[in-house]
């Protein structure tokens, strides 16, 4: 029973972290919000019950995902930190006893003020001003790192270059860019008249716009921007609520929410969610739902924060989109480890506003629990995503043809061997040389945050697998010009310009080129642990499992994926020949050790962290000179304990090793 319970935390924070990856860096969501939010909720809920299966990596420890790579890096004054969701009003009444509980008010109270705002759906950007003038444009990032993104936000005009009545001091001033849902339609034909991919929604056409290389791209699509907050770095006097200090960034030359404004106790929250609601489809820019703040800074103070989220925000979701069609068929898609993902082909409907033809069905378990049929009428939602959530399917319109769906015993694109590993519920081909596996992983491969080869991309890939050119990664450093060169719809410029990138890419650093081998489990978080450890190629390729288990971060499933992975007489053949042509795989470059309290002594952490998530305080230790290990021996020099500290704290007790905090241990790090 437990080692379900472990799989399936393993299977949520893998689908979830893919889910980040995808909706944050790459801006091109395969879920909608709906779906994201009831699989977080129902992670949160099984660590929660089984905290001893939580992973270092799972998205309830984290703000966001990480930044993309193209632009410099930027690191915020304060994080910007994600907010808890309620769903109905009953939730909203729910967030407003909790934060009277904390206040040690009286829980029927119906006086706390709070204050409303739309939530924007859009990117979120940081905008730091220096004696009142703009310094600097960021995105959101993890939270904590963003991209530098200045010259394109110059060229939002709604953004004031020059604050009004502030000439000294700095500030950081949070907000959303979104997208003026009337042009949308325009661009997109404008786009598809080109030859190019739309975008999925005004959302995802407000992120593309701002992470244009070019800033003149960015000066001709119709962006806008809201502020809603405040961050003081020095020299400037907020006022003591939200609602002024919105008022105050209205003065400075912002744009607000129209919507702002002050509520109490349940009946503000609900009555004003209902009417931001109703109101959603009469905007000219999307929004989602309804940000709830209380309104006070110093009961904010008070209150605090959770791991992920403060404890005084909520944002009140509304109601998902729906709409009833036709479910066609369902085909399957390989990836590029072999998982056999059902899609679902739906008659094209517009949702929200977006036209929807597919939907993700994830597995074979869930079209059982679903209870999904082929011809099924089905109930579509969507949040402002391109690919919507199958939630049912309508039993009383059924008439008799609809057919159960069969789920292959081979794989469909290689017609090989396929499995389902015990406690596992992905079927996965277990064939090396599938087609679909071997295109996935090329894609996977020359990926921005990978290899990061420009112009090679999906299409690119297949065009040269349709002509023999390449087999495996190691062929891409094979092509030659006359080769890209003589297929359909290539010329001379296009052509130079790819084997320009190919070459760049030869020099990789060694985290990059681990993560873009795509080896299962191995995330970039991962791949930079590896990379930090075993320091150059060589002596990762010489990695033992015992060894990768005592390594922080690296559990026994990574170590075997690892090992396996190494152990393969192919792969480590195909690395030589990328090496023979000309790939240089750099040494990790270590950051410069500083003097701290850590140096040369053995640390464990345990339980969870306030300030900093495990990870990030592995890695703030490790800058001291300090050792992070992940059980407790007699080396053992300290103990850094969080919350809900277990077996470790109790193990570290009976050996008589010193115990830090939290507290203690952040006046350490800094």
């Amino acid at each position: 029973m437990t080692q379900n319970i472990k799989d399936e935390i393993d299977s949520l924070v893998d689908e979830l972290n893919q889910h980040a990856y995808r909706y944050y860096v790459l801006d091109q969501p395969t879920v909608s919000d709906a779906e994201y939010d009831r699989l977080f909720r129902h992670l949160t809920e099984l660590e929660n019950q089984y905290p001893q299966y939580k992973r270092p990596d799972s998205p309830t420890t984290r703000v966001g995902s990480r930044p993309s790579t193209g632009f410099s890096s930027v690191q915020h004054i304060k994080p910007l930190l994600s907010l808890n969701n309620a769903m109905n009003e009953g939730e909203l009444k729910d967030f407003n006893a909790q934060v009277l509980r904390a206040l040690e008010k009286d829980p029927t109270s119906n006086e706390l003020e709070y204050c409303a705002e739309d939530k924007f759906d859009g990117l979120a950007v940081s905008l730091l001003y220096r004696d009142g003038v703009f310094a600097r444009g960021a995105t959101r990032g993890d939270g904590t790192t963003g991209e530098d993104v200045t010259s394109n936000i110059k060229t939002i005009k709604a953004i004031p270059l020059k604050l009004r009545g502030i000439d000294s001091g700095e500030l950081e001033i949070r907000g959303e860019v979104v997208f003026i849902k009337e042009k949308f339609d325009e661009l997109n034909a404008e786009r598809i008249a080109r030859g190019e991919e739309p975008f999925a929604n005004p959302r995802n056409a407000a992120a593309g716009s701002l992470r244009q290389l070019d800033p003149n791209v960015t000066a001709k699509r119709p962006l806008t921007f809201f502020a809603y907050g405040i961050a003081v770095v020095s020299g400037v006097e907020l006022p003591e609520t939200q609602y002024e200090t919105m008022k105050f960034a209205s003065s400075l030359g912002f744009k607000i929410s129209p919507f702002l404004r002050i509520v109490k106790g349940n009946t503000g929250l609900v009555q004003a969610y209902n009417e931001a609601q109703e109101r959603r489809n009469t905007l000219p820019y999307d929004v989602d739902g309804v940000v709830f703040k209380v309104n006070s800074f110093k009961l904010q103070d008070t209150l605090g924060f959770r791991q992920r989220s403060p404890r005084w925000a909520i944002a009140g979701k509304f109601v998902p989109i729906e709409e009833h069609t036709k479910l066609l068929d369902i085909v399957i898609q390989v990836g590029r480890t072999g998982a056999l993902t059902p899609v679902a082909l739906l008659e094209p409907v517009k949702v929200g506003g977006v036209a929807v033809s597919r939907a993700t069905l994830h597995n074979e378990e869930e079209i059982e629990r679903r209870g999904v049929l082929i011809g099924d009428t089905v109930v579509v939602r969507r949040q402002g995503d391109v690919i919507p959530a199958v939630v049912a399917p309508i039993i009383s319109a059924r008439d008799g043809s609809e057919k159960k769906f069969v789920f292959p015993k081979e794989c469909p694109e290689c017609g090989g061997p396929v499995e389902k590993p015990s406690g596992e519920a992905v079927i996965r081909c277990i064939n090396p040389k599938c087609p679909a596996k071997i295109e996935q992983r090329i894609i996977h491969f020359v990926s921005r945050d990978a290899a990061d080869i420009d112009g090679f991309g999906e299409k690119m890939v297949a065009l040269l697998l349709e002509h023999n050119l390449i087999q495996d990664l190691s062929d891409i450093y094979a092509l030659e010009y006359d080769q890209i060169l003589n297929l359909p719809r290539m010329a001379v410029l296009s052509s130079n310009n790819l084997i320009a990138a190919i070459n760049k890419s030869k020099k990789i650093p060694l985290a990059k080129f681990i993560y873009a081998l795509g080896i299962r489990h191995v995330g970039e978080h991962t791949a930079e642990v590896l990379a930090r450890y075993s320091e150059t190629l060589d002596r990762f390729l010489e990695l033992n499992e015992g060894e990768l288990i005592g390594i922080h971060d690296i559990g026994v499933e990574i170590a075997e994926a690892v090992c396996a992975y190494i152990a393969s007489d192919e792969e480590r053949a195909m690395i030589n020949r990328m090496l023979e042509r000309g790939v240089e795989v750099l040494p990790y470059e270590k950051e410069e050790i500083i003097e701290g309290f850590f140096k040369d002594k053995t640390v464990v952490l345990t339980g969870t962290l306030t300030n900093l998530t495990r990870t990030e305080a592995g890695d703030k230790i490790t800058k001291q000179g300090g050792k992070v290990t992940s059980s407790v021996t007699g080396k053992t020099d300290y103990v850094v304990v969080g919350r809900d500290a277990g077996s470790k704290l109790t193990k570290a007790q009976a050996l008589n090793i010193p115990i830090i905090d939290e507290e203690t241990f952040m006046r350490y790090i800094s």
